[in-house]
């Protein structure tokens, strides 16, 4: 897959500068970001991952990863929404390079236009990937119906496919986990239009209710036993969604940092007389910032360059993948925090983005892995199963 040496090639400043002005009145709207959505669409962006033999742009992980980092330091919510596209044309294009083309189709409808959303999340399923609470009924034709309910649908205004699975209990003896794309024109599908939260609101990630939603044979592309599986498509997944949360999340980390640095030298102290740049506390902040964002780029660079790269971390690669998204987002929490208190009572203002910034960063707790998911699963590695 290409690279790109420099992101800002296609994500320009006064792209950037466009998107960082709207940001805040999507935020306040809670309204999707179509504006931002149209340009990424007519710059090639949701098509980064397709090959460039089906006209996308052929990009690796690494190219993506910084391409997203760089998009979430003007509008972290429309780099997230954006995610969870780009999560199933990186995890297709991943499985390819290995020789499985069992994706192709989301390629393929990926470099038609389709825009691609992630139904995964559901409510009271800690197990994530390993078991579902949504049913997938045999339509008797190698097609299934799927009924239940997936939270946190980023993308619900726009997608055309949705990416679902579901537990096929048919054989009660050996339950199945059964994955498809759902085509949106197809129906069975509600939107509960509920998204009302503190933060990346413009991801309008509303609750989606399926009933009876039809998913052809054609469209179903995996299934798997219920329970862990080392199926290259759940690695795809897991490589995808973590890399890929870990870059927005890193682009959020350094916005703050930079509006921290704004705003100690744009200010004096009434005490001292001096810039608030030269209060030893103040440059600490700054420095630990700086610290903790610092050791975290080169870990989300190599991760997706390993990614790109084929390499081989066998029973490692869970362990690398859950670490890096948790070091992500607690990283970012951290030079927010940081961020918010350098800046003082301003950051407290609803107007102020460094206090969007501050609300969006919550979300990164949300995302899978959580924290206690991702020590359990190191502690695997390390420490063997329980007992």
């Amino acid at each position: 897959m290409a690279t790109i040496a420099d992101p800002s090639a296609l994500l320009d400043d006064d792209l950037l500068e466009r998107f960082r002005a709207r940001a805040a009145g999507y935020d306040e709207a809670n309204a999707f970001p179509h504006d931002d959505f149209d340009e990424l669409a007519a710059l090639g962006y949701l098509k980064a991952a397709v090959p460039r033999e089906l006209g996308g742009l052929g990009l690796g992980v690494e190219a993506i990863a910084a391409l997203q980092s760089r998009l979430a330091t003007a509008a972290p919510a429309t780099a997230l929404a954006v995610n969870m596209h780009l999560v199933w044309t990186v995890t297709a294009a991943l499985l390819a390079a290995r020789g499985d083309d069992s994706l192709r189709l989301v390629l393929d409808d990926a470099a038609a236009g389709e825009i691609f959303a992630f139904g995964v999340s559901e409510p009271g399923n800690d197990l994530v990937l390993f078991d579902s609470v949504t049913t997938a009924t045999p339509t008797g034709d190698g097609g299934y119906t799927f009924t239940g309910t997936k939270i946190f649908t980023s993308l619900s205004p726009v997608w055309t496919r949705l990416g679902v699975f579901g537990r096929n209990d048919e054989d009660p003896a050996a339950p199945s986990i059964v994955h498809g794309f759902l085509r949106r024109a197809d129906g069975g599908h509600e939107s509960l239009d509920d998204w009302d939260t503190v933060g990346m609101r413009a991801t309008q990630s509303h609750t989606t209710r399926l009933v009876e939603a039809p998913v052809a044979a054609s469209r179903v592309v995996r299934i798997l036993p219920v329970g862990p599986s080392a199926d290259p498509f759940v690695f795809g997944i897991f490589a995808a969604f973590e890399t890929l949360i870990a870059a927005v999340y890193r682009g959020i980390a350094r916005r703050a940092l930079d509006l921290a640095v704004g705003s100690a030298l744009a200010r004096d102290s009434r005490r001292t007389g001096l810039p608030t740049s030269s209060d030893p506390v103040v440059r600490w902040r700054i420095a630990d910032a700086a610290i903790d964002l610092d050791g975290l780029e080169p870990q989300v660079d190599r991760i997706a360059a390993d990614l790109d790269g084929l390499v081989d971390h066998g029973v490692d690669w869970f362990p690398k993948l859950v670490g890096l998204k948790v070091r992500a987002t607690e990283t970012a929490a951290r030079v927010v925090d940081r961020a918010v208190t350098v800046a003082g009572g301003s950051s407290f203002r609803s107007t102020s983005e460094l206090g969007r910034l501050y609300r969006d960063v919550l979300a990164g707790r949300f995302h899978p892995s959580s924290s206690d998911s991702a020590h359990a699963t190191v502690a695997a590695r390390w420490l063997g199963p329980v007992g």
